[in-house]
């Protein structure tokens, strides 16, 4: 039998919903029906503000995306440059999905489907051009938009593991290397890089990154997330 709630729902109450049963249960198998139980609505009327699963999971990726953000000024907050917290970045993300199957469904997912997809490109081909721009001069749009369509490949390669996949720090490694190449860094940066996020105790930070953006989507408020969505903050420059 539908279940029908008194009173208006919001997006934000959705949402809030939603991002806590990804990250307890797993976005896999998260429902929309189970999702609408929990929110005492009908499945269609959930849909009528979300009709599909990947259209919640694309608002969930915007949050992620907001909170990378912030993790990478943190990082160069502390003293290191911002090249340096992209290899944080993508070190930790590997080895969250290494220690947690619900980070990993969680990433996989959002690599694997093109909604969710053409925000993480979008939004890390704005961020390459701050970070490389120095080592890509005379790229355009277009370029750091073709750039982040093979990045976003290598990454998805290095969370996604097989039974023949290679170690976590040689998956991590050759990682860092191909997409600093394709950012054209020196050979003599990108070896330096590599070697400093190796030596961090980067298996205990992707479990620690995981908590903290459990933490955020706990903590995001209503006005919060719609400047998140709504893409107010000072990070969405045009390239």
């Amino acid at each position: 039998m539908a279940i029908h709630r008194k009173g208006n729902i919001t997006k934000y109450e959705i949402i809030k919903v939603a991002s806590r049963m990804f990250l307890e249960d797993g976005y896999s198998k998260t429902t929309i029906r189970a999702i609408a139980a929990e929110l005492e609505i009908s499945p269609g009327h959930l849909m009528f503000y979300f009709p599909t699963k990947d259209h919640l999971l694309c608002e969930v990726v915007d949050m992620l995306c907001d909170f990378q953000w912030k993790l990478i000024g943190r990082v160069t907050d502390e003293g290191a440059s911002q090249l340096m917290a992209i290899c944080f970045e993508l070190t930790t993300m590997a080895a969250a999905c290494e220690a947690s199957e619900i980070a990993r469904d969680l990433y996989i997912s959002s690599y694997t489907h093109p909604l969710t997809l053409e925000k993480i490109r979008k939004n890390d081909a704005e961020r390459a051009h701050e970070i490389f721009g120095e080592y890509c001069i005379g790229w355009n749009e277009t370029q750091f938009l073709e750039a982040e369509t093979l990045i976003s490949g290598i990454e998805y390669s290095t969370l996604m593991t097989t039974e023949s996949s290679s170690p976590l720090d040689v998956r991590i490694s050759g990682a860092l290397n191909a997409l600093m190449m394709i950012y054209n860094v020196p050979e003599e940066i990108r070896k330096d890089k590599i070697n400093k996020a190796l030596s961090m105790d980067y298996r205990s930070m992707g479990q620690q990154i995981l908590s903290e953006f459990i933490n955020f989507v706990n903590d995001t408020t209503e006005s919060m997330y719609e400047e998140i969505i709504n893409g107010k903050k000072n990070k969405n420059k045009p390239i």
